[in-house]
């Protein structure tokens, strides 16, 4: 297996002198779930659609599957899925015929694949039942169905979260985490849904203005939005018993230069302090820190202009 799935390199996608893309890198590991966060227009979709081949490049490279050439990647996009901007669905059609249309439109011999994904997607039971009575959590999870067809190892999805309800967000949150976690599926995933985003992605990249602002894990995200007293003193050990005594706590963090991170009790942050006080410790630094998924996201986007 390839050290990674998909690799740009300073990719350009221009309309009328105004770039959609700009000099974007990023770069896909395999059997994790990417999001890609950013307002409308920010070049999400564009980006998609480069990745897909349905759209192509102004400037720039991309190695996808190990694969460098014109020719060679459009090979590999065999083993991409994709759902960008909306499910292409036959709305007179069941869910079933739907399957089939779109397996013999690919020529996928395989006719056991569209009862074994309606099953994967929550959907074999729908029988004889429209597509266009189908909710819009159905429709989704159908449009996933057929992205899955070609049995892809690289899964692009465009919004598949937006304006769903919270039942519907949860069967697709849900089934995503399945496909990578079961199938090891790595998946492109953007959406407008931050909190929810959250709770499904492994790894996150900010767009804004066609440009990648940030890459970062989930560990890293979480460290810089969740809110926590940060706590620097000269008898760390001392600090973290009294933390677990005087507080009975051990949900705290110790960062590798001895600075602390205290998750609870931080609507408490004086109880803390004179605890830490009475007890002779001395705090060179003691402090509120942390923020909200929506409110990183603008400072990393927009934090000039906010």
């Amino acid at each position: 297996m390839t050290e990674f799935i998909l690799k740009t390199n300073e990719l350009t996608r221009t309309y009328n002198s105004f770039n959609a893309l700009d000099n974007v890198s990023i770069t896909l590991e395999p059997g994790k779930i990417y999001g890609l966060i950013g307002r409308n227009g920010a070049g999400k979709s564009t980006l998609m659609r480069v990745i897909a081949g349905l759209s192509y490049p102004t400037s720039g490279s991309m190695e996808l599957f190990g694969k460098k050439s014109a020719k060679a990647i459009q090979a590999e996009r065999k083993r991409i899925g994709s759902m960008i901007e909306s499910p292409s669905l036959i709305m007179n059609m069941t869910a079933k015929e739907n399957m089939k249309a779109h397996r013999t439109m690919r020529g996928i011999p395989n006719t056991e694949i569209e009862d074994e994904l309606l099953q994967l997607v929550g959907l074999s039971d729908t029988g004889k039942k429209k597509v266009k009575d189908f909710s819009l959590g159905m429709k989704q999870r159908l449009g996933i169905a057929i992205s899955l067809i070609n049995n892809p190892e690289l899964l692009i999805l465009d919004e598949p979260i937006n304006g769903l309800d919270p039942l519907g967000v949860k069967e697709v949150r849900n089934l995503l985490i399945k496909l990578c976690e079961e199938r090891h599926i790595t998946i492109l995933i953007s959406s407008h849904n931050l909190p929810e985003l959250f709770q499904v992605a492994t790894d996150y990249i900010i767009i804004h203005d066609g440009k990648i602002k940030q890459t970062l894990t989930l560990d890293q995200l979480e460290n810089r939005c969740r809110k926590h007293i940060l706590i620097e003193c000269e008898e760390p050990e001392k600090l973290l018993s009294i933390l677990e005594t005087e507080f009975n706590t051990t949900n705290f963090k110790v960062l590798p230069n001895k600075t602390i991170k205290l998750y609870d009790h931080v609507d408490e942050k004086k109880k803390v302090a004179q605890a830490l006080f009475n007890h002779g410790i001395l705090t060179t630094n003691f402090s509120i820190e942390g923020d909200t998924l929506e409110n990183y996201f603008i400072s990393v986007i927009g934090g000039e202009e906010e």
